[in-house]
This record gives C-alpha cells, sequence and structure tokens, in this order.
C-alpha cells in the first residue's frame, strides 16, 4: 500500500511515521516538503496526490491554535475545511482512502454522557466549526473515507497539556488546574497503532466517523495529578506535587475561545466494527513520563 502522510512532523504525524511503516510504503510530507505539504496551499497538495497517486492519504495536519482561531478564522477554514475539501475530491478522483483527524469540539460540551458519532454536532468556537466543516466536505466528497475523533492528545513529541505541566511543576511549587473539564487523555501513538489497524481493515462498509480514545475518564485536575504521581515515582524533579494542585472552574481563565467541559468520547463503534481494545489513559500518561524521565526527549 502507498500512504501519503501529511503533517509528518506534528505529534501524531511523528507517531504515524512509526505506525504506517508497516503496513506499507510512507511518503511523509510537512509544511516545506517537496511535493507541497502545505495545507495553505490547496492547488499544491492536489498537485502532491496527483503525482504520488496513493492508495490512501493520511491527514494529520491541522491549523490548532483554538485561540488564535477567533482572529484567524479565515486561516483556520483553509487549513481545516478547503484543504480538505480539497483531499477529499483528489481521494475520490483516484480510488484512495482519506483518514483525517478530527475533535470533540465538534459537540458543545454539555451534559456527562461520552459522545457519539451520531449525537447532534454544535460547535463551540471557531476551531471547532472549522474541524466540523472539514468532517463535513470529506463525507459528501469521498466515498473511503475513515474521520477519527479524539481529544485530549498527548504524547513526547510536540506542545500538549502533559508537557506544559511537566516544565511548569519544576518551576512553580504549585498550580491552579482546571476540575470542571473532562475526558480521556490519548496518547498520539495510540491513535496511530489504531490508524494501522484501521487501514489493514478498511472496507467500503467500514468508511465513516468513528471516536478514538483511551478508556476511562478524568478530570484535567485529575489528569495532572496522576502525572505528578507518575513524575515523581520517576525522579523527575519537580516544585510542584500532586498535593499542592489547586482545583479550579474553567472561568478561572479568560480565553478567548470556549472550552468543552464534557470532551468524553464513546468508542464503542470503532470497538465493535474493527475488534478493537482501547487501553485505558493512565497507562499512555505513565509511559510518557517516564520516556520523558529517562531523557529519551526534552520538555
Amino acid at each position: 500500500m502507498k500512504i501519503l502522510l501529511f503533517g509528518a512532523d506534528g505529534q501524531l504525524g511523528w507517531q504515524l511515521r512509526r505506525s504506517l511503516g508497516v503496513v506499507g510504503s510512507v511518503t511523509a510530507l510537512t509544511r516545506s516538503s517537496t511535493p507541497c505539504g502545505d495545507l495553505s496551499d490547496a492547488a499544491g497538495i492536489a498537485r502532491a496526490v496527483r503525482e504520488l497517486r496513493p492508495d490512501a492519504i493520511v491527514n494529520a495536519a491541522a491549523y490548532t491554535a483554538v485561540d488564535r482561531a477567533e482572529s484567524q478564522t479565515e486561516a483556520a477554514f483553509a487549513v481545516n475545511h478547503a484543504a480538505c475539501d480539497v483531499l477529499a475530491a483528489e481521494a475520490a478522483r483516484i480510488g484512495a482512502w482519506l483518514v483525517h483527524y478530527s475533535t470533540e469540539y465538534v459537540f458543545d460540551g454539555s451534559g456527562h454522557a461520552p459522545w457519539r458519532e451520531t449525537d447532534a454536532t454544535a460547535p463551540l468556537n471557531a476551531y471547532g466549526r472549522s474541524k466540523l466543516a472539514g468532517e463535513q466536505a470529506i463525507a459528501a466528497a469521498c466515498p473511503r473515507h475513515l474521520v477519527l475523533r479524539t481529544s485530549w492528545l498527548f504524547d513526547t513529541w510536540g506542545d500538549n497539556f502533559l508537557k506544559w505541566l511537566l516544565r511548569a511543576a519544576s518551576l512553580r511549587p504549585a498550580l491552579d488546574i482546571v476540575d470542571d473539564q473532562w475526558g480521556a487523555p490519548t496518547r498520539a501513538a495510540l491513535v496511530a497503532d489504531v490508524t494501522a489497524h484501521l487501514l489493514r481493515a478498511a472496507a467500503p462498509q467500514l468508511a465513516g466517523i468513528y471516536h478514538v480514545a483511551a478508556a476511562g475518564e478524568t478530570s484535567r485536575h485529575g489528569y495532572a495529578s496522576y502525572a505528578l504521581e507518575c513524575a515523581a515515582a520517576c525522579g523527575l524533579p519537580l516544585q510542584a506535587g500532586a498535593g499542592t494542585l489547586r482545583g479550579v472552574p474553567s472561568t478561572t481563565f479568560a480565553t478567548p475561545a470556549a472550552r468543552p467541559a464534557n470532551s468524553r468520547l464513546d468508542t464503542a463503534r470503532l470497538r465493535s466494527s474493527f475488534g478493537l481494545v482501547l487501553p485505558p489513559w493512565q497507562d499512555g500518561v505513565r509511559a510518557v513520563v517516564a520516556e520523558i524521565a529517562a531523557g529519551r526527549t526534552a520538555l
């Protein structure tokens, strides 16, 4: 299988380079690549697909600056919507699969039940609206599509909440962490491994939207507390510990973009359709903290 990967230098793209290598031959593109990997260049990415003619396109690139998207809405939609429209049309033209990643931000974050794929969407912010528009463009134009919604993504590579937390805890004796936002911290490596499994098993009747997240749930505060417990056990030098984290409401932090309070995702459809068992969120957090403590990656 010939696989064309966009966004190969992001935290998910970095793990996809590894996982997709066992599925087929991977051409990994970044924004500065030749052929073009810059999703803001619609003509360029169309040329890349036509030149390489892959069996599968995996789009891990996105505009992810949630707060900046409120003032840079056009830029967010160019990458998260218009580029998806182009990739979907090109994938359909050559009969390729298109794998694309989306977010729980397509929902309004209300309630406490995990979101199902069939639940009504109602994004709270411009980023969520741009991601929803991308999903809809793909579903409309490309029959062979797999749209994977995930949340609270982290890994050793790239910027994320976990790495911010460890940096902050090394500098300050106490931290304020939001305790009214709930979800499942999900390691990018898990999403990458799921992607490889789905591509191996892909069949027309399995096309559609799936939720991918680690098992279980926790608050941001619970996530941070567990991460700092793991960090202390690994011997990371910290000033703040799990006992010095203060739980605060999300209203404590004024941000341009509203965040969903409920980021839980129901993964039953993914598990039943592809026969998968997803590990608890604690496994990924513990593993990444251990890798950081071992000096395998920088904060």
